[in-house]
């Protein structure tokens, strides 16, 4: 969840742009602040110390610090923003913490599960502690062991075994960034169940959570495997297991430039990535059929003959990703005949799932490294089923650790709340499963043809609701007030309800639920009162003509009652005129397709409620972007 950055360089007189270690890490963080802002620190490496400082609060507040208390100019340094779990988020339990007489500075992301009983083991030592954070507790040990075990030896690379020795005695996720002032010009890393990436320069290499954190300086990447302990110079970069046995990381290039992280214009990031989803669409969708028609998913590194036998998909997710794979698992049974589930990633492992070779896992994160997720495609891997991911994220760790990968080129999601990804992730289950239906013959090919001819044309359809939106965005400011607003759809428009109630639970801190219409009169009716606003997300009155009538219905159930009626309706549908205080059309298109377009309404109206309210909707409380613990 935390966003950690690493550097080391070499100064300008080596020849090389001669980069302050500092600017460098706080570029690294201002990009990965959205991973955790509840406090940010540095420590820099200089003339055998290390100097450090850390505020609670946002990266400004560590900027102000700084401003009032520089640091040296130095070559290596390390920098880290947090999302506070083991602590209250205040300046003690900021990263980073300091052990070995304050010579050695570390900072990590996860949760180290066994740090009751090693602080057991260091406080009968002698050792005290300054904060809440299992974190110290690491650092503490790594120093420990620097220390007595190793002697303080640097010579040969004395802190990168120290770590080694570290990580053998560490239980839980983590990722470690350390450096000691008695070892200059080196920063070593590990990590376990936490992503962590290099960066590779001329005359200098990066450390980061992601590649967010040094993509100003390097597109050239080197992906870490599981247990593995990373040191870097200015010229090296070394990699082993927590063993000490070498190891080798997969390099490969950024795709995607800086401007692409910016806000380019717009107010906030979530607005830009809101407007940023008709090229996030179309570049998924770019390159994955021929001439003919045909699907050619090369990702999948899967035999098709054992695809054809699956005979149960599974689809694991949290949050926004699962009601993108609910929304996917209407059009994977209507066009495979394949029975779907989609189950909370966190939940899957715990119930004692059945799973055989003929079951498809497929999973869905834009990190690639949401924990949850990640250690249910594990357990779905030790039960003998095929794994695929949809992520958006090259060369993260759910992708590494499937059988296959399809994945989705939304660019970088800066934003805590999902939009862009969210959009390009259902299109990427279309595509899976238009796959999976020609694979098994369950659909002629020119259906196939037809989808993708409509899939094509969404890019352009979301554009016009884009260009559209002022009204919407009217009456979100007029009701910044609002205490509670509810959600109802049926069919794929259920899970588009969902979606849009987690988008104003997410960013702007009022009550927001979504239910399935037809079950609203199971119970949640009785949540209506006079004025309540009720966003109703109506099916195409052309096709599920049954459905369309229903939900009309549902209309009439809640204005009866008081509601104030908010609809999202398909151009053409004037049924529904007569029912709605308002209504937003969207362009017409298949009923599978729809939420690709009804979504969008849903979250401009959210990102403009929660700014009309003075939130700041890039970075909500008590949220971060990626969740990289279980």
């Amino acid at each position: 969840m935390c966003g950690i950055v690493g550097y080391v360089g070499h100064s300008a007189d080596r020849g090389n742009a001669g980069h302050s270690a500092l600017d460098v890490v706080l570029e690294g963080l201002r990009r990965l602040e959205y991973r955790g802002y509840d406090s940010a620190g540095v420590a820099v490496v200089s003339e055998g110390s290390i100097e450090f400082r850390k505020k609670s609060g946002k990266l400004s507040n560590l900027l102000a610090e700084l401003e009032e208390h520089p640091l040296p100019v130095t070559t290596t340094g390390i920098g880290h923003t947090r999302w506070a779990t083991h602590g209250g988020p205040t300046d003690q339990n900021a990263h980073p913490h300091l052990a070995d007489g304050g010579k050695l500075a570390l900072i990590h992301n996860g949760i180290i599960e066994n740090f009751a009983e090693l602080k057991l083991d260091l406080v009968a030592k002698g050792y005290t502690f300054e904060s809440e954070t299992d974190t110290e507790v690491a650092a503490v040990l790594l120093g420990d062991i620097f220390r007595t075990k190793l002697g303080g030896d640097v010579s040969d690379g004395g802190l990168t075994k120290a770590m080694q020795l570290t990580c053998q005695s560490l239980e839980g996720a983590f990722t470690l960034l350390a450096v000691h002032a008695d070892q200059p010009g080196v920063v070593v890393a590990a990590r376990r169940n936490s992503p962590l990436v290099v960066g590779l320069g001329e005359g200098e290499n990066f450390l980061g959570s992601d590649v967010s954190g040094f993509i100003d300086y390097t597109r050239r990447a080197v992906e870490l495997g599981q247990d593995q302990i990373v040191t870097i110079t200015a010229d090296s970069v070394e990699i082993t297991d927590f063993f000490g046995a070498p190891a080798e990381g997969k390099e490969y290039h950024v795709d995607w430039d800086p401007e692409s992280a910016t806000k380019g214009g717009f107010s906030s990031f979530m607005e830009k990535e809101i407007h940023d989803q008709p090229d996030a669409v179309r570049q998924t969708l770019l390159g994955r059929s021929d001439l003919n028609g045909n699907l050619t998913l090369d990702e999948l590194r899967i035999d098709p003959e054992e695809l054809k036998k699956v005979n149960k998909i599974i689809v694991l997710a949290c949050g926004t990703a699962a009601y993108a794979g609910t929304v996917a698992k209407y059009a994977i049974e209507n066009w495979c005949r394949i029975p779907t589930e989609v189950e909370l990633a966190h939940e899957f492992r715990y119930r004692d799932p059945i799973l055989d070779d003929n079951t498809l896992v497929v999973s869905i994160s834009q990190s690639g490294e949401t924990m949850d997720t990640l250690m249910a495609v594990r357990y779905a891997r030790e039960q003998g089923a095929k794994t695929i991911s949809i992520c958006n994220t090259n060369g993260s760790t759910i992708p590494r650790e499937s059988d296959a990968v399809l994945y989705t080129h939304a660019g970088p999601e800066i934003a805590v709340a999902s939009t862009k990804a969210f959009l390009a992730q259902i299109t990427a289950a279309y595509l899976l499963g238009l796959y999976l239906a020609q694979l098994r013959g369950n659909i002629f090919s020119g259906q196939i043809k037809d989808v993708l001819a409509d899939l094509g044309k969404i890019p352009a359809k979301i554009q016009t609701i884009l260009d559209g939106a002022g009204p919407l965005r009217e009456l979100a400011r007029s009701m910044a007030n609002e205490q509670s607003i509810l959600f109802l759809g049926r069919h794929v428009g259920y899970p588009v309800a969902l979606e849009g109630a987690l988008k104003l639970k997410e960013i702007a801190y009022i009550h927001a639920e979504g239910f399935a219409a037809g079950e609203l009169k199971h119970g949640p009716i009785a949540l209506i009162d006079e004025g309540k606003p009720v966003f109703v997300v109506v099916p195409s009155p052309r096709g599920r003509d049954s459905l369309h009538a229903k939900v009309v219905s549902n209309i009439q159930e809640v204005r009866a009652r008081g509601a104030r009626t908010l609809v999202i309706a398909e151009e053409g549908d004037e049924a529904v005129k007569a029912y709605a205080e308002h209504v937003f059309y969207v362009p017409e298109t298949p009923t599978l397709l729809m939420p690709l377009l009804t979504t969008v309404p849903l979250q401009i109206f959210a990102a403009e409620l929660a700014a009309a309210k003075g939130y700041d909707v890039d970075q909500p409380r008590n949220l971060a972007k990626s969740v990289t613990v279980e």
